[in-house]
């Protein structure tokens, strides 16, 4: 929203991260996407959930609306803003669309937040044979630019293949403008990405190759280095090039998310890499180029009742706290949210663990057989003691 600020009138967000975090007002509301499982067989659209997060409000913790697709078998994934902080100087900016794109369709839905936030409309479809006529396909994550501009990456071309790609929308129209990546090369995979104009820097990460995970893991896969990711990829974010490819390995295969911190001098931030359950942290060398090293390893657990003998973690989302003094991640199959302070980003200390769900539960079908971080519970548990 506009505000008034010493006669000045501002743009949408806040000027810094620290602003937003000091100034900030709390959410009343958030937004999220809610996907149907076998949604083909089921006929079911997915839909945007409207919750109300404030505690004063008779209806809080409560979905108070629901925004069904219009067609079925979107799978919905990561949304973001029309226009955000970047665009915060520009004070003709109001961040009131919301972005979804759909793995499962190649569509991007446009949502209108802004006539009533607390029941979101459609606006706009972007159909997905737009983004195919680019021979780019399976579109993932929304940013807004500085430019006024919506960048999303995508992961595959129009027969499913593996490439990484970003697409071009107008923020006043959300017409397709075109690619975002000049010259020839282009990244073998794509996934998530951030960008940090001060180092004149962009780094997006891989999943895989779409025809590869549409049809549900597969083992087998994740060890093809032509069907799975495992490189991180740095470009020139003036000149739109891709520079460099980091190589991390069998240890970082399927690095997803990925955040800078949040101070524009600081030329790092955090990968997470699902399958081997590992956050790296990234950074700028002296000599210009970048490179990557673990910092986080979460071990598997030994299981029975379970597909493989050891179930990762297999860790989805990550963010930092806007003053970069906390990374939050969550291991999606163990379903425990970890709190590690980053003071010191090469030497991450965990401070705080929620279980939310997942698969490891006491009285679920999956038991816990041995776990490396675990040793004194199990030892209190097997023994009895009372003091433990």
């Amino acid at each position: 929203k506009h505000r008034q600020k010493s006669g000045e009138c501002q743009g949408p967000g806040y000027k810094t991260p620290l602003d937003a975090m000091k100034n900030g007002p709390r959410e009343k509301i958030v937004y999220v996407p809610c996907i149907q499982p076998l949604a083909q067989e089921k006929k079911l659209p997915d839909y945007l959930a409207t919750v109300d997060v404030d505690p004063n409000s008779p209806t809080y913790s409560k979905v108070i609306h629901r925004l069904k697709m219009p067609a079925i078998g979107d799978e919905l994934h990561h949304s973001g803003w029309n226009v955000c902080s970047s665009c915060h100087g520009d004070s003709s900016k109001k961040r009131d669309k919301l972005i979804l794109p759909a793995l499962g369709s190649d569509r991007v839905y446009i949502i209108d937040t802004g006539t009533d936030p607390r029941a979101p409309r459609l606006h706009k479809v972007v159909e997905g044979e737009l983004l195919r006529a680019l021979n780019v396909s399976t579109p993932h994550t929304s940013h807004c630019l500085a430019s006024g501009e919506i960048m999303i990456s995508t992961m595959g071309d129009k027969q499913g293949n593996g490439k990484g790609e970003f697409v071009l929308l107008d923020g006043k129209t959300f017409e397709v403008k075109g690619l975002w990546t000049a010259g020839e090369k282009r990244a073998k995979f794509g996934y998530d990405f951030w960008y940090q104009p001060y180092w004149d820097v962009m780094i997006s990460t891989e999943w895989a190759a779409p025809k590869s995970f549409k049809r549900g893991f597969i083992l087998d896969d994740t060890n093809n280095k032509e069907v799975y990711g495992r490189s991180l990829n740095v470009y020139s974010w003036k000149e739109h090039r891709l520079l460099q490819t980091i190589e991390l390995g069998t240890p970082g295969i399927t690095p997803l998310e990925i955040r800078f911190l949040h101070n524009p001098q600081e030329p790092q931030g955090f990968v997470g890499c699902a399958l081997n359950n590992l956050i790296q942290i990234f950074y700028r060398k002296d000599d210009g180029t970048w490179d990557a090293e673990i910092v986080i390893s979460v071990p598997p657990k030994k299981v029975e009742g379970w597909v493989l003998p050891e179930m990762p973690g297999l860790v989805s989302d990550i963010l930092l706290s806007l003053d970069d003094r906390f990374l939050y991640f969550s291991n999606w199959l163990h379903g425990d949210i970890r709190q590690y302070d980053v003071s010191d980003p090469r030497k991450p200390r965990l401070v705080g663990q929620i279980f939310l769900g997942g698969s490891i539960q006491n009285d679920g079908p999956i038991k816990v057989t041995h776990d490396e971080e675990l040793k004194f519970m199990m030892y209190c548990k097997q023994s009895h003691k009372s003091d433990c």
